[in-house]
């Protein structure tokens, strides 16, 4: 069931800019149990929905390792996203037009901030699980330090605790290839198509890897060609998948969210990064793909090292970054030692 949470009061972001409230569109399979303690709380990545079901759903669902029958599952529409929550193409409160391109930056703890108001609007103490890929795990590792005693397990998956200055300079081409479309500032929901078409093309080449193409694309596959110039299933591809996402997303919501992730840096504001990481109090799994090379696997070892207690699952796949979603039977199996039994032995002790 998807509902929208209203914020009606001032809402200032990091910037300093002050909104007039917000809004936030959320999803939840399942129900709160009475003692409000079977809350699992899932973190979308850059593009996606607040209905996990439909993107991870080798994970959550009815008879999946996230089952709505046991949890109260709940994801959140991230500020910035088009897909329902406050974002550019929502209207402005104060001139009743959409605000495109006037739309401010939420950096990630921005949009953690929103999901605590949410949390108290829904009467949530505790999350058993807190779960996140990629951008999703930055809200994760944002929140778990902001609240140490809120989260009881969480799962941040091929993320970081800083964004790289790769990762910025991946973002970077991103935009400089929306800007390259002369329209993407105009104020329509088709304005920049074609920059971001480019702008997926380019994210792709850090979610994939080379054995990935070399098994999924091969120069020999066969395929319908979406452009004259398109000789190789590789180059039919990178179109489709850039068509693919200018038809369902748009242009500066893709803009604001790709600066989002540049914000993402959980010393900002702290003492420094590895005792922002120290305050974590929630037993931690860090799954990370070892063939990632936007978010590397050394980014998932500098997490383990410096939250305590926390435990490191390395992942092989020939699919990158996007072994995140793809690699769910690896990641329930870790998921089922870590979480399922090592809650199933605590309770045994606790009820002695």
């Amino acid at each position: 069931m998807t509902t929208i949470f209203h914020y009606p009061q001032s809402f200032t972001l990091e910037s300093g800019e002050v909104l007039p409230g917000f809004h936030l569109a959320y999803t939840t399979h399942g129900k709160l149990n009475a003692a409000r303690n079977n809350v699992v709380w899932i973190f979308h990545a850059l593009t996606a929905n607040s209905n996990p079901v439909e993107w991870w759903p080798g994970l959550v669902g009815s008879g999946k390792f996230f089952d709505p029958e046991k949890y109260f599952i709940i994801c959140v529409n991230k500020p910035g996203s088009p897909y329902g929550s406050i974002s550019p193409v929502s209207k402005d409160p104060l001139t009743n037009e959409p605000y495109y391109s006037r739309f401010p930056v939420f950096t990630i703890r921005d949009m953690v901030r929103t999901y605590q108001q949410l949390k108290d609007h829904l009467g949530i103490r505790s999350i058993v699980v807190g779960l996140g890929g990629s951008t999703g795990g930055m809200q994760l590792l944002e929140w778990a330090i902001d609240e140490p005693d809120l989260f009881e397990y969480i799962v941040p998956i091929a993320t970081n605790a800083v964004l790289s200055p790769w990762g910025i300079a991946f973002n970077a081409s991103q935009r400089m290839a929306i800007e390259a479309d002369d329209s993407w500032k105009e104020p329509h929901p088709d304005a920049g198509q074609k920059g971001l078409a480019a702008a997926r093309s380019i994210a792709l080449l850090s979610y994939r890897h080379y054995n990935g193409y070399d098994i999924t694309q091969r120069r020999d596959k066969a395929f319908v060609p979406l452009h004259e110039t398109a000789q190789y299933a590789a180059d039919n591809y990178q179109r489709y998948q850039g068509i693919k996402l200018a038809n369902r997303f748009h242009v500066m919501s893709y803009y604001r969210l790709t600066q989002s992730m540049d914000s993402h840096d959980v010393g900002r504001g702290r003492k420094d990064v590895p005792t922002a990481l120290q305050s974590i109090r929630a037993r931690t799994l860090v799954i990370g793909i070892t063939s990632d090379v936007l978010y590397p696997i050394q980014e998932q070892e500098y997490l383990q090292q410096h939250i305590p207690g926390a435990e490191l699952f390395r992942i092989s796949s020939d699919y990158g970054h996007d072994g995140f979603l793809l690699e769910y039977e690896k990641i329930e199996a870790a998921l089922t030692v870590f979480i399922d039994r090592k809650r199933s032995s605590h309770l045994k002790i606790v009820n002695k």
